[in-house]
């Protein structure tokens, strides 16, 4: 882990209500009201009402259409005519894209080698050229430089940029609009763009009201760069570990956002791989909407209970663009968390009726059999032994610690499987 020293632009701390009204014209050219949700669920979780801000059915299917559109807005005709270049592996690449589009401005999009299937078709469905160069994001980036150096095309950066900062402001100011009375507003954060933009629209407008509003961070456990770089007063670049939500694994704050969070932002909090998980899928069940391991970062939040609040609080769903397959594992992932489904192996005697004996235990406790593996091979299984790896579900916590000591009070000894 390294420091990096602020840049002088560190000295910008946001646009002016003025200007944040101003780029609300400019993107209601393009954007679509998304709607401000009522969650109950949360709302007994958090002990306060809460809501959620649905960016995630925001035309591209996230809130990164508002800065990208507000920066190409701003382009002067002989930057327009030169066309943009951006380095993305979702959300971003499709922003500006349509963006892109909507100006008739030609638009060069990287993406790394290997990004998933409906994000690199979506870009393309909106007329821009994709390159797909580098297996991370760092390769991917280097080639777009180079490409602008080369070309003299625009680059357009994802998340430091006055006129991105103040295109996701908009959101803000929104916010405050559909619930006047809120307190606490949660988002997610990457590089900072959107929270940068919120917290400055949110807490200006707040102050002129004479009231406050608090705004709390959020970021993966394994992509936390706000908080070491908090705690030390300045940038710091970290190594990213693995996540599910790659829209906010950004190694370094942004050189325009950091100074912005610093000075409005009250607390930045981290959650883990299990809270995405198990987020997106009460999300999915309780509220009918679909979102992004990134996108579900803030409704994590409250339900790792990182979030205190009192007051009517807002969740920011930032985004829905996640890969099918991706789902599909996270769901699984997300039922285990909750404890609502179990995967046991238990070592029986090599005999027959074995299956059958362990099947009519579960039904006992009305756990329902959802996958069964058979087999001789296993490693640790003696030449009289079988390995049975069962699959169930269960309703929750209370239940699957009964089905486990159903199976240890019949005299088995079910070894619980965790998955990948």
């Amino acid at each position: 882990m390294s420091s990096v020293s602020e840049s002088p632009a560190a000295l910008y701390l946001g646009p002016s209500l003025d200007e944040i009204e101003q780029a609300r014209e400019v993107v209601a050219q393009v954007i679509q009201p998304t709607p401000m949700e009522h969650s109950r669920a949360l709302e007994e979780i958090l002990g306060a009402p809460v809501w959620l801000k649905a960016e995630n059915l925001q035309r591209t299917g996230s809130y990164k259409i508002r800065g990208a559109y507000n920066r190409l807005s701003r382009l002067t005709a002989d930057e327009k005519a030169r066309g943009v270049v951006a380095a993305s592996a979702g959300n971003h690449a499709q922003g500006v894209a349509m963006a892109a589009q909507r100006l008739g401005i030609s638009a060069t999009i990287f993406m790394p080698v290997g990004v998933a299937l409906p994000k690199l078709q979506a870009t393309r469905a909106y007329g821009a050229e994709t390159v797909l160069d580098g297996t991370t994001f760092n390769e991917t980036l280097a080639a777009a430089q180079e490409f602008t150096a080369r070309t003299g095309a625009v680059f357009i950066p994802p998340y430091s940029h006055e006129d991105v900062i103040t295109g996701q402001a908009t959101l803000g100011l929104e916010i405050v609009e559909e619930v006047p009375e809120v307190e606490t507003i949660i988002v997610p954060i990457g590089g900072g763009g959107l929270i940068a933009g919120v917290a400055r629209a949110a807490k200006l407008t707040a102050e002129a009201s004479g009231r406050s509003i608090r705004i709390i961070g959020v970021q993966a456990e394994n992509a936390a760069s706000y908080p070491p770089s908090l705690a030390a007063g300045e940038q710091v670049t970290i190594s990213l570990e693995p996540t599910i939500a790659d829209g906010i694994a950004v190694s370094r704050p942004g050189d325009l956002n950091f100074p912005i969070v610093r000075e409005y932002v009250d607390e930045v909090v981290t959650v883990g791989e299990d809270d995405l998980a198990r987020a997106i899928l009460l999300l999915l069940e309780r509220a009918k909407l679909v979102a992004e391991p990134a996108g579900a970062a803030g409704v994590a939040a409250i339900l790792a209970g990182k979030v205190r609040s009192t007051g009517p609080t807002v969740a920011i769903v930032s985004g829905g663009n996640i890969d099918p397959l991706l789902m599909q594992r996270v769901i699984a992932h997300g039922l285990e968390a909750s404890a609502r489904y179990l995967t046991v192996r238990i070592m029986l005697p090599d005999r027959p009726g074995q299956l059958a004996t362990i099947s009519q235990i579960l039904a006992e406790v009305s756990a329902n059999v959802i996958e069964v593996l058979h087999t001789r091979h296993h490693n640790g299984l003696q030449i009289s032994q079988v390995a049975l790896e069962i699959s169930v579900e269960t309703r929750g916590p209370e239940h699957r610690a009964q089905v486990l000591q159903h199976l240890r009070d019949a005299g088995y000894e079910p070894l619980v499987e965790q998955s990948e």
